[in-house]
């Protein structure tokens, strides 16, 4: 059975119908114990079946192991979003619910090879010197979460020192009680700056600046 039914599938068609890029949608699972696998698998599948510019890179995590150090990857499941290059942009666990629109538009961000942040955000996070890793927590049932989820992609997307790690908690409960995740949307930027809530663009690029201080 589809996971995406005619009116869907009919909406995402439209919405990657101008890719002017090729993507890779890279899965990682996971044989030993993954309760979403098969349907992420379904679903990447799904979803690049509607446009000739999306295509699907299947992994295991134990079998691929070089290809997963090759890029970051250390736990599935997961979908790194690559375009012309790896830009940095992971999705952990399975796009669902309102997720399922950020999974959406990382495949159009990583396409166009740009971000609709404003000039000076931009010219931030272009001159960064040091590395910035933003975990983004969220739930499938959260309206606010792909708001926060997207602007790190796109904030990993302007610099090759920004990685974005879009977390489904629930998928994850050792990295949520790690993190004292206790609302979504929560922002993780180098382990060390908490930002809860879908903040704006500058309030992020200011926990950045702490984090790199």
């Amino acid at each position: 059975m589809a996971l995406l039914n005619e009116e869907i599938v009919k909406n995402v068609r439209e919405m990657l119908s101008d890719l002017p890029e090729n993507v890779t949608l890279t899965v990682f699972t996971d044989d030993e114990h993954c309760d979403y696998c098969e349907q992420i698998v379904q679903l990447v599948n799904e979803v690049a079946a509607t446009s000739d510019k999306v295509a699907v890179e299947l992994n295991e995590i134990h079998r691929d192991a070089d290809r997963a150090s090759a890029l970051g990857i250390r736990r599935a499941p997961v979908i790194a979003i690559i375009g012309k290059r790896d830009y940095g942009l992971r999705f952990y666990g399975i796009p669902s619910g309102y997720e399922f629109s950020t999974l959406l538009h990382g495949i159009q961000t990583v396409s166009r090879g740009d971000s609709d942040l404003e000039d000076r955000v931009k010219s931030y996070l272009t001159g960064l010197t040091k590395p910035v890793n933003l975990q983004v927590f969220v739930t499938p049932t959260c309206p606010y979460c792909p708001r926060a989820a997207v602007l790190a992609m796109e904030m990993a997307l302007q610099s090759d020192l920004v990685t974005a790690d879009v977390i489904e908690s629930a998928e994850f409960p050792d990295l949520a009680n790690k993190y004292n995740v206790m609302g979504v949307p929560l922002n993780v930027i180098n382990e060390t700056e908490r930002i809860e809530g879908a903040a704006p663009p500058q309030m992020v690029v200011e926990a950045i600046r702490r984090a790199v201080a």
